[in-house]
């Protein structure tokens, strides 16, 4: 996202990791010119995982966010007996899923097959390469050890002739597997191994699933990848940290191919982050695979980012996660429940609340007409005021609850059903239990109850309190499900860390678990895959794609709270102190993200951050979003230098603006600062209101118009005359006449759906407040 405020021509983005400080500074000195071309290098012979995001959202997001800079997708296809069409299909998929595009930068090695050949030709020709005979045995014996050199093999001094004529042999298929490499020659005695004589070019007769049968000499990887990137004008090669000693490797062969590389290709490289109850090496993830641990590469247990999208991850979550880890040089171990964390923070607002019973007992309410049915309003957003949206969920005589929702003998602080108790049924009646059915065998078939017909909504005993609340579905009209719940898929942190066993020793005998009895409201019955939904008190659930007709699956994306923590603490010894004991998973995570934040930030950066938290009295995520982008950060001091309060300023600069842009350029739209606090002046002065505000937000990035303009043109103004309003208000009073009286007999909860139908038959426009002084004027 580009957003200038000034013609000052420094319109880099901040250096919120060491990654991008180098690449300003290369700006800076004009290393590069202006370009800032990165690159995504899978090789495809498996699919991405949650490693892999982090390297996509580095790579892609630098293109984003620098303006002119481009991101290649280039798949390192240089060994055919691994690599299928399958893996390059899946890999762009999830690229694009994670919300990311090449465009026109879609590159494979095997493009370039004849010219890395060509590459090794001019190595040998200024007697830098050899064609060795030595098996791979025999190279091994001769490398040497750290600390003693390697010996040079008895060919390494071939003519150039003899080389070039055995390496064009090797291409023509005259040799069979093993019988000759091609290697540098650079020095046996290097310190660096890697640097001693490295195989460039190996023979193997394997069908490739791009070039087929046309060639029989593969390059590797340390050949092709660095060459690959000069080829394609790559400036700044970003791997891990693993790569920092191939890098001696990847600048010799860039320096010594006679070409003059512009730009030149420099690789950098930052640290893997490990997640704990995990595995990531692909050789790992495909023998799960292959031996049927799992039932695919995008099993939902599977740490693929195909895996977590079918468990019901969005997007927005994993980069959300991969934006909280951050980008370092320290290697690390992040927990598994950050990656959890971000899912429920991002679906928190997103998914609406259902109910869906997933081992049901039924309920029989003894004292209700048998064939009634009666209609109860429930909210999708009980808890999110703001939001609207309701449905009917149908209340019948015979009901089914969770069975863990009933004890027959209950422990102390049981407030669910029992015996002479009572519960609150979610949006409708209080019922007693008053008997127990059961089989020969002892096991409870069904709990009768009877209701008070007085506690429902509106009720004149509405407010009576008990002390549980449980969900239900109401037995005729629920729809049978398939409900899968999935958990880690390992159940140590460390899968490899017990001595003598392996990671699969280390699976976990419970991450799925396959409810075929669920039943879910009615309403659910045209769900289709991918859709989400919170069933209450259960967890957070996504619709399957091996849903069809007349069979509904439900996957379980993650619990409501963190309750592989409660297994910790209950391991960990009291020694360690009680207080952690009573964080819950959100507030541990806000603990340790500021800290977090801070570690990967240079010194100015991180006072800029403090600034925003302890004297302007930002979030923390507002912080850290204009630390994170210099343009959104001189766009926020710029509008409030003109005189406007430091949060207000964030509301429309954090959180409004980059939607609103939608891969736009603030540029192309009205002068920033500016145009920001004339909106914000519309809102205080009472001229809009803050939900038509957003609307003209976005015609204001979409036209470069100002937003008195828009307000005039459009007739947006907000109406704060009392005289207008009035009559609406008193149609509300004629139109609900029961909701008027529930209001009046103490459920003053009713103001918010008053003030929200004045809302909509003014298109939003009217001022709440008026709305709220005139209700209470007639309501009393």
């Amino acid at each position: 996202m580009s957003v200038p405020v000034s013609n000052s021509g420094d319109d880099k983005a901040p250096a919120t990791n060491f990654i991008r400080g180098i690449i300003n500074e290369d700006l800076r000195t004009g290393k590069n010119g202006d370009r800032v071309v990165t690159r995504f290098p899978p090789e495809p012979n498996g699919y991405l995982h949650i490693g892999h995001a982090s390297s996509i959202c580095l790579n892609f997001g630098i293109a984003r966010d620098y303006p002119g800079a481009v991101c290649h997708l280039r798949f390192d296809d240089t060994n055919p007996e691994t690599e299928e069409i399958e893996y390059v299909e899946s890999i762009q998929n999830d690229v694009h899923w994670l919300g990311f595009d090449w465009k026109d930068k879609l590159f494979f090695a095997s493009d370039y097959f004849e010219q890395l050949y060509g590459f090794a030709v001019m190595l040998i020709e200024a007697g830098k390469a050899y064609v060795d005979s030595l098996t791979e045995e025999e190279m091994r014996a001769r490398r040497g050890t750290v600390n003693e050199p390697g010996t040079n093999s008895p060919h390494r001094d071939r003519s150039v002739a003899e080389n070039l004529d055995l390496f064009a042999r090797m291409r023509a298929g005259a040799f069979p597997d093993g019988a000759h490499t091609l290697r540098a020659k650079i020095d046996m005695a290097s310190p660096n191994m890697l640097l001693r004589d490295p195989v460039l070019y190996r023979i193997k007769h394997a069908h490739h699933y791009r070039t087929g049968d046309a060639w029989c000499i593969y390059p590797l990887y340390d050949f092709a990848h660095p060459l690959s990137d000069a080829i394609e004008g790559v400036t700044h090669s970003i791997c891990t940290l693993e790569f920092e000693v191939h890098r001696p490797l990847y600048d010799w062969l860039v320096e010594n191919v006679p070409i003059a590389w512009d730009p030149r290709p420099r690789q950098h490289e930052f640290a893997r982050r490990n997640l704990n109850y995990t595995v990531t090496s692909k050789r790992k993830l495909l023998r799960l695979v292959n031996e049927g641990y799992v039932d695919g590469w995008d099993d939902p247990r599977m740490p693929t980012i195909a895996g977590l999208r079918r468990r019901g991850y969005t997007a927005e979550s994993i980069q959300a996660f991969c934006d909280r880890i951050g980008i370092s040089r320290a290697t690390g171990e992040d927990d598994i429940a950050l990656l959890e964390y971000s899912i429920r923070d991002d679906l928190n607002h997103k998914a609406p609340r259902v109910m869906a019973v997933l081992d049901p007992l039924k309920v029989v309410i003894t004292n209700f007409p048998e064939g009634k049915v009666e209609e109860h309003e429930a909210s999708y957003w009980p808890h999110d005021v703001p939001k609207e949206g309701s449905r009917m969920v149908p209340f019948s005589r015979e009901l089914f609850i969770e069975r863990e929702d009933f004890m027959e003998n209950p422990p102390r602080k049981f407030h669910r059903l029992s015996p002479g108790s009572e519960v609150r049924l979610r949006y409708a009646y209080i019922i007693r239990c008053t008997d127990v059915v059961k089989d020969a065998a002892g096991n409870i078939l069904e709990v009768h109850c009877t209701y008070d017909p007085d506690t429902k909504s509106g009720g004149s005993g509405e407010n009576r309190k008990v002390k549980g609340t449980i969900h239900w579905v109401s037995a005729a009209q629920a729809v049978p499900a398939e409900v899968r719940l999935y958990d880690r898929l390992f159940s140590r942190p460390d899968p490899e860390g017990d001595e003598g066993k392996t990671f699969l020793d280390n699976l976990n005998p419970t991450s799925r678990v396959v409810l075929t009895g669920a039943l879910v409201e009615p309403g659910l019955a045209g769900a289709k895959p991918a859709d989400r939904f919170q069933f209450e008190r259960q967890g957070y659930f996504v619709v399957d794609p091996d849903t069809s007709a007349g069979r509904l699956v439900f996957n379980r994306i993650v619990t409501l709270r963190d309750t592989w923590a409660k297994i910790s603490e209950k391991e960990t010894p009291a020694a360690e102190g009680k207080a952690a004991e009573k964080k819950a998973p959100a507030e541990v995570v806000a603990a340790r993200t500021r800290a977090d934040v801070t570690q990967n930030l240079n010194a100015e950066a991180t006072t800029a951050l403090h600034r925003y938290i302890d004297e302007l009295g930002l979030d923390l995520s507002e912080a850290e979003a204009l630390v994170a982008d210099s343009d959104l950060a001189g766009l926020f001091e710029a509008t409030l230098a003109l005189g406007h309060a430091p949060k207000a300023v964030a509301a429309w600069v954090v959180h409004v603006l980059p939607g609103a842009l939608a891969g736009k350029s603030w540029s192309d739209a009205a002068p920033a600062a500016g145009a920001i606090g004339e909106l914000i002046d519309l809102i205080e002065d009472g001229t809009l209101s803050t939900r038509i505000a957003k609307d003209v937000f976005g015609d204001m990035v979409a036209t470069g118009k100002r937003a008195g303009e828009i307000v005039e043109t459009r007739g947006l103004r907000q109406v704060s005359d009392s005289g207008a309003l009035a009559p609406i208000v008193t149609s509300l009073m004629d139109r609900f006449p029961d909701k008027v009286a529930q209001y009046k007999d103490g459920k003053t909860g009713l103001i918010g759906f008053f003030v929200g139908e004045v809302m909509k038959e003014t298109k939003g426009q009217a001022n709440p407040q008026v709305v709220k002084d005139l209700l209470a004027e007639h309501l009393g």
